[in-house]
Formats: structure tokens, C-alpha cells, sequence
């Protein structure tokens, strides 16, 4: 059972503790939700109750519950707010306050519509972390690679080549036609991304040569319509697989936990930036439709912007 502080004795009227100490039991004997969760749920409700005390000026009870309008909540979450809570924090807040006014109208005691009007914070977009320029070699060069067979080597040394080589997708990648290798040799690939957007994308030489290699290894034929890449028995290439030979790398090399074939796409526009690249010249090989795409994507810090500020401004 959580805990109960003094601080919350004076936070709410008998009739309210009691249902809410109801509520927390029914959570771990009913819902057996985990103590970590009951505890968080105790707190988030307890600070709730303290802050109505503030905010109507005594301890509340079901009356005052019952009558609780969108902008009560809402005041609630600014006063969170003020006190430091990131949007994560008032989400989970949220939550919990939520499920205790569901408990309470399920029981014919509120009316939970100011809650279930109200939505959550947005919170900030998670920042996909790049592989070390080091770490990415390993896992794009055919030495790297896992799988017995040697085609099949070759093939996922191919993949991993042009997600970090070229930037794409794997939906890019595993999209490729067979007659689409014509467009390798020559150094540049025609990609239709997202949103049926055409952008063309530079090709290095060793991705040439990586898929090259597996087009002469694999048992299959490669029609000029079919895809380039082939599974064991022959059909399309999922991403499954590679998600799945990357998950074995990430073992075998001793690789951290974020080393995703999406972070090798990342990985592309980290390192172009940090060696000097163009930001918008990057989102147009990312095949981005705006540049604050590209600017999350990449991860631009402040200590990146002040070096080009202060090797491009005529008075810095």
C-alpha cells in the first residue's frame, strides 16, 4: 500500500480521502497494476489534491471534485509547470488524476468530462542517437556481417552499406529494383521517398561495389522489375530481417542498445554535419519536406551552430 504523508491529511475532506484511499487499493488488488505504478498514481493524485487546496482556497471534497472544470486542470498543469515538470511528467500526472475522476464517476460520485476533455502535453520528440563513425564501418563492411551463407553476407553488408552510404530509408533500401543497379555504377540513385517525393541520391563507390558483390553471390535472378533484394527463399527482402541481423551485431560487436539500421540513416546526416556539411544540402539527400525536420533529425547543438557562426560571421 503507498504511503500516506501528513501533508495530504490536510489536503482533502473525509469523504474524499476515503474514496481515494479506495481507488489505491483497487489499483493493486483489481488492476494489479505494479507498486512503482500505485506509488506514482499516489503522488500524482497527491499533489493534485494539494494543489485545489491552493487553487479553492480549502481542502476539497467529492462537491468540489464533482464540479471541476477544464480550466481548473488546466491551471493545475501551469502551476506543474511551473515548478519544473517537463511534458513527460505532466502527461503521467494527467493519467493518474484521470483514472482516479474515472473511478469516482463509475461510482455515480463526479462527472470525469473536464478530464477526458483535457489533452496531454506533447512531449518532445526523442532525438534518434547516431552510431560512432567507427561503429558504423563495423557494421557496413562485410567483415562485420554474421550470416553463414556468403550471398546473404553480402546482401546485408549491401543494405547496412547504403543506409549509412546513402542516407535512405529502409523502405528505400529493400524498395530497390534489380534494374536499378545500372543507376549504382553510375554513382546516383533515383529514390521516391515519402509522400511519392523523387530526390536523387550520390552513391559512393564501396556501396557500388558492397552491392556489386552480393549481385554476384546471390543464387536468384534479379529481373529488372523484381527487387534487388532477395530473401532466403527468393521473395522481397523484409525489414524484419534486417532489424533482426542488426539486433546479432549489435551483440557480437559489442554495440550500444540504440544501434538500429534507422540509426545508420541518422548516423549519414550526423557525420555530413559534423565534417562540415550543409544542412540544407543534407535535407534535400534525406529527402526531408522541411528543414526543422532535418534540424531534429540531425541533432544540432549549440556548440555546432557557434563554430559556423564564428567561422562564417564577418564580426565574430
Amino acid at each position: 500500500m503507498p504511503r500516506m504523508d501528513q501533508d495530504f491529511l490536510i489536503s482533502a475532506k473525509p469523504d474524499l480521502q476515503k474514496a481515494r484511499t479506495r481507488w489505491l487499493a483497487s489499483l493493486a488488488d483489481e488492476r494489479r497494476l505494479s507498486a512503482l505504478t500505485v506509488d506514482a498514481y499516489e503522488r500524482d493524485t497527491r499533489q493534485f489534491l494539494q494543489f485545489l487546496t491552493g487553487h479553492c482556497g480549502e481542502a476539497p471534497g467529492l462537491a468540489d471534485i464533482a464540479e471541476l472544470r477544464p480550466a481548473d486542470l488546466r491551471a493545475f498543469l501551469a502551476f506543474r509547470r511551473g515548478r519544473g515538470a517537463g511534458a513527460r511528467t505532466l502527461g503521467r500526472g494527467l493519467a493518474g488524476v484521470r483514472s482516479f475522476l474515472r473511478y469516482l464517476e463509475r461510482r455515480g460520485l463526479v462527472n470525469a468530462a473536464a478530464a477526458a476533455a483535457l489533452k496531454a502535453p506533447r512531449a518532445p520528440r526523442a532525438l534518434p542517437k547516431p552510431l560512432t563513425a567507427a561503429d558504423a564501418r563495423k557494421v557496413a563492411s562485410g567483415e562485420g556481417q554474421l550470416a553463414e551463407e556468403p550471398w546473404i553476407a553480402a546482401r546485408n553488408a549491401a543494405v547496412f552499406t547504403l543506409l549509412y552510404g546513402a542516407g535512405l530509408r529502409i523502405s528505400e533500401a529493400l524498395g530497390l529494383l534489380g534494374g536499378q543497379v545500372g543507376e549504382l555504377r553510375q554513382g546516383a540513385l533515383r529514390i521516391t521517398g515519402k509522400g511519392g517525393k523523387t530526390r536523387l541520391v550520390p552513391v559512393l563507390s564501396v556501396s557500388a561495389e558492397a552491392v556489386a558483390e552480393y549481385q554476384r553471390l546471390c543464387p536468384y535472378h534479379l529481373e529488372a522489375d523484381g527487387p534487388l533484394f532477395r530473401g532466403a527463399r527468393g521473395g522481397a527482402l523484409q525489414p524484419a530481417i534486417i532489424q533482426r541481423e542488426m539486433k546479432r551485431m549489435r551483440s557480437a560487436l559489442n554495440l550500444p542498445e540504440t544501434a538500429t539500421p534507422h540509426a545508420l540513416r541518422h548516423s549519414f546526416a550526423t557525420h555530413l554535419l559534423g565534417r562540415g556539411g550543409d544542412l540544407r544540402a543534407i535535407q534535400e539527400l534525406l529527402g526531408h519536406a522541411s528543414l526543422s525536420t532535418t534540424q531534429v533529425y540531425t541533432g544540432v547543438d549549440t556548440a555546432r551552430l557557434l563554430e559556423i557562426y564564428d567561422a562564417a560571421h564577418p564580426r565574430a
